[in-house]
């Protein structure tokens, strides 16, 4: 059975990743993650904040008779609050790559495109096979429009781009007013893949002691319908890969996502709880799956149940949404 995609323009041995996550921060869990059967790994995110940081301490060790620093030093997060420094997250890449035969991607997290260029350049020279932007941006400035925010992810996809030679992904929320648009502007602007969807960790307020507390909960089954909605409406419509992600337990999860056309499909969460050699599991039921309805490749099954392919394509617009209504 033929198990093979292409993302990013990489041949891949079969269409599970291991996305963004702390089992990437060292060396020994990338290990673990090839070991559990991961097609590819995308590193755990080096943060725009780590980059704004470390260079303002060389500004202030460099820089004499400068008073504002130490003020200045106090809005970005203590270095400490973050795994690695830069230097270290790119021995990261260097060692990994050498010591694992899948493809590493690695991973920016940010805002703006200010820092990004140097830092993009040197994952790829530290031999990343891809780049995936997280532009994980919450506006709230009030003044600040829609078109501003749409306009950040287009500043910093450029600002990558320019700078370097490896296929870039970005990964999106999907809280724009007009996502489908947002999409295709992003493909046209030269992103190589789309990766739906990030998602969002909204703090919550802790009654004990009346402070702002942040929470994780990893992700589950029930979050897969709104990125099988979008990979369902995007395939074949534009000209890059779509890799799905969030919602991951079962096979089943993979599968739908195959099916609604996305070419390779990202789990976290899932290796969170059960260990990275739950990746193999999640293969195996794809394989199974696949043999027992006579499917000759992954390729054979891929967008079959996109909007462009199934039969009633009004099951994915506003007809539907009436439909389950009136139903109840």
């Amino acid at each position: 059975m033929d198990l093979r995609t292409r993302y990013l323009g990489l041949e891949l041995k079969h269409p599970l990743i291991a996305s963004a996550g702390p089992l990437s921060r060292t060396l020994d869990g990338i290990r673990r993650l090839e070991d559990g059967n991961a097609a590819a790994i995308v590193l755990f995110s080096l943060f725009e904040e780590q980059i704004r940081q470390e260079q303002a301490v060389v500004e202030q060790l460099t820089a004499e008779g400068t008073e504002s620093f130490p003020e200045a030093l106090s809005y970005f997060p203590a270095l400490a609050e973050y795994a690695v420094g830069s230097d270290a997250y790119l021995n990261l890449i260097r060692s990994a790559a050498e010591a694992v035969s899948v493809p590493i991607i690695g991973s920016l997290n940010g805002v703006t495109n200010a820092g990004w260029i140097d830092y993009a350049r040197a994952i790829e020279e530290a031999g990343a096979a891809a780049l995936e932007l997280n532009v994980f941006h919450i506006p709230t400035d009030l003044e600040t429009t829609g078109a501003e925010v749409e306009q950040r992810y287009l500043d910093v996809l450029a600002a990558v781009k320019l700078a370097v030679r490896i296929p870039v992904a970005i990964k999106l929320n999907p809280y724009f007013s007009a996502f489908g648009s947002m999409a295709k502007r992003l493909a046209l602007a030269g992103a190589d893949g789309l990766v739906l969807f990030n998602r969002f960790y909204q703090p919550d307020i802790a009654l004990d002691s009346l402070t702002v507390a942040p929470t994780l909960e990893l992700s589950r089954a029930n979050e897969i319908r709104l990125p099988l909605l979008w990979l369902a409406l995007l395939h074949g419509r534009l000209d890059v890969s779509l890799a799905a992600t969030s919602g991951v337990e079962h096979a089943s999860e993979v599968i739908k996502y195959l099916l609604a056309g996305a070419d390779v499909v990202m789990t976290t969460s899932a290796l969170l709880r059960a260990g990275p050699q739950h990746m193999a599991d999640l293969l195996r039921g794809l394989v199974r799956w696949l043999a027992e309805r006579g499917h000759p490749s992954v390729a054979a099954i891929r967008g079959t149940m996109s909007q462009a392919h199934v039969a009633n394509p009004a099951a994915f617009e506003r007809a539907n949404y009436i439909r389950i209504l009136q139903s109840v």
